[in-house]
């Protein structure tokens, strides 16, 4: 019985124009490369396996391509050169969507202006002044028998009043679900009155349980690019597990043959990757071709074995940089292996230090303050060179968040500094403070603007992938300006290293109700407008300020520089080293259970 696959593929085949180019030898004929877009300017010159997906792309009867990418691959040449075949040989209603704006005016500006303007075939297509009779702008043109439009997911009105035969969506898990939906949905709904569409979407995966571009891979016909043992001739995929080194020297990595053992050295990949062919392991699946990738096929000369488990190496022991090789390296999703924390286990890993003697490890100082309507709450965390952090203690000051005494202190506090073990003391290098609620918002923005060259930041947290810490777009009714606080890639971060001795140490002054506030919200995978989102939900009868502490202590670390022989000479200097107890503002409530 014949599939609406198979139909539709017939029905198209009947309307085809004469057999043409394909696509990948358009693209290496008239697509030029200028100086500044690409170190080997002229003529393209596609990899080996980037042909097959140029073709994929440029056949009509594919509906869907879909590319789990790495980083050093060339994807965003390809696409480019893809959009601009279709401009000078098939012209159509095309949309481009990417995660945000910035996103959208550095791809115009960077690739399509400087790529299109090189190549002679397309260079008149986006010609003319950009706001010629309001019909050209940047992210907007026309030309004969089509449009391109360059739109950012983060706005749903963009999506709006577009009809668009050609889609191309990047970098598909950056973008999140909005008041109106999945992005990547409401795009693809706007294709749906050309029965000739085509879909191309490719992205680097994020997290494995949430993400878009390997969901849509695996429904495709999943294929995976294979090169040929120069040994026994056996082809296979080159993975991660297959690459070795001698003990403490990954400059000598090499790729073991998973069927005759053989070690192959680097100098024989380019001639593997040319004799390379992609297979799909569910050809059982029609008009959807799926492409997965890693960087270890990639001829990319910083993408060579070698350097890239010297990467590795540099990465394995941070969950953050291993994350980062994961999805941009290896193309892969990635998933933490705990999902919730274990608070005794934390507690039984406390150390001997504290404030009143800073380790001489420690080089910066960081507050996180979380605004209670009764008290204000500070968590300090002290950084070493090599980026471990350590939880040095935990105050309280009791009071009511409008009452001026209690500002009072805390500037107090914040103005401390402490003994450290190299002969000075040491002052807090930056601060946030929470104004999320909005009752306290302008307190604390009247409180920190005027202390912002001391880095005394108001910040509120904002959900989603977002950076840990950025400044706020606009400014508050008062006029203050905040700084945006990512605190599900903090609690990220957060969840990766606090079992990990290596990231994250504790002081023995912490009381154990701190470590039960630490741990007091879980990982989940939950559907919001259709589609998963990874997020951080409280674990029911706990409370949180211990956690949102650390978290705005660990943003405020991002917005700190230092030079670490010039912090540690400093430290050395500053004043006699005075040890002696301080009095400290005790939490009797920290002591409840």
């Amino acid at each position: 019985m014949a599939t609406i696959e198979t139909i539709r593929a017939e029905a198209l085949r009947a309307l085809l124009p004469p057999p043409r180019l394909r696509l990948s030898e358009w693209i290496e004929r008239e697509v030029h490369l200028p100086d500044g877009v690409s170190s080997q300017p002229g003529l393209v010159r596609l990899w080996p396996f980037q042909r097959e997906i140029a073709d994929a792309i440029g056949d009509p009867l594919i509906e869907r391509v879909t590319l789990v990418k790495p980083v050093r691959v060339g994807f965003t040449t390809l696409l480019t050169s893809a959009v601009a075949s279709f401009v000078a040989n098939d012209p159509a209603p095309i949309l481009c969507l990417l995660p945000a704006e910035a996103d959208c005016r550095d791809y115009v500006v960077s690739d399509v202006e400087p790529i299109f303007g090189a190549s002679p075939a397309v260079a008149a297509a986006l010609s003319g002044d950009l706001d010629e009779a309001g019909r050209n702008t940047l992210l907007s043109r026309r030309f004969p028998g089509g449009s391109l439009k360059v739109v950012a997911a983060k706005a749903p009105r963009n999506l709006r009043r577009h009809n668009v035969r050609l889609l191309f969506i990047d970098e598909a898990d950056g973008m999140e679900a909005t008041s109106e939906g999945s992005p990547i949905l409401l795009a693809e709904r706007r294709t749906l009155s050309f029965p000739d569409r085509k879909i191309v979407l490719g992205s680097t995966p994020v997290h494995e349980e949430t993400s878009h571009v390997l969901r849509a891979y695996a429904q495709s016909d999943m294929r995976v690019f294979e090169v040929p043992c120069p040994n026994c001739g056996t082809f296979e995929e080159i993975t991660w597990d297959a690459i070795t080194w001698d003990e403490g020297a990954p400059e000598t990595a090499r790729w073991r043959c998973p069927h005759c053992a053989a070690e192959i050295e680097e100098r024989h990949k380019p001639a593997m990757v040319a004799a390379g062919q992609w297979r799909a392991t569910r050809p059982e699946v029609a008009g959807h071709a799926g492409f997965r990738l890693n960087a270890l096929v990639s001829l990319h000369a910083n993408a060579a074995w070698a350097k890239l488990a010297v990467e590795f190496v540099a990465a394995k022991d941070d969950p953050s940089t291993l994350q980062t090789f994961v999805n941009t390296i290896l193309g892969q999703g990635w998933r933490n292996d705990g999902e919730e924390l274990d608070e005794t286990g934390m507690a039984a890993r406390a150390e001997s230090f504290n404030l009143d003697l800073i380790p001489a490890e420690v080089l910066v100082l960081t507050v996180g303050c979380d605004v209670q309507h009764d008290r204000l709450e500070l968590t300090y965390c002290g950084w070493t060179e090599s980026g471990c952090a350590l939880i040095l203690g935990h105050r309280v000051i009791w009071g009511p968040y409008d009452a001026e005494e209690t500002w009072a202190a805390l500037d107090e506090l914040l103005q401390e500094r402490f003994p450290h073990l190299l002969g000075g003391r040491m002052a807090i290098d930056a601060a946030a403070v929470d104004a999320g609620d909005g009752t306290s918002m302008h307190r604390v923005t009247a409180f920190c603007t005027p202390r912002t060259r001391r880095k005394v930041l108001a910040i509120k947290g904002a959900p989603g992938n977002r950076p840990m810490i950025e400044r706020a777009g606009s400014t508050t009714k008062t006029g203050a300006r905040l700084w945006i606080v990512g605190v599900d890639t903090v609690k990220g971060q957060l969840f990766a290293r606090f079992p990990r001795p290596a990231l994250m140490r504790f002081s023995d002054t912490l009381p154990a109700v701190w470590f039960e506030q630490a741990a007091s919200e879980r990982a989940v995978v939950r559907y919001a407008r259709g589609q998963p989102v990874r997020s951080f939900v409280r674990i029911p009868g706990r409370r949180a300020e211990a956690l949102d502490c650390t978290v705005y202590a660990f943003a405020a670390r991002q917005v700190v520089t230092i030079n670490p022989e010039s912090r540690r000479d400093a430290l050395s200097r500053a004043e006699p080293l005075v040890v002696a107890k301080k009095p400290v503002l005790a939490s009797s409530w920290m002591q409840r259970r």
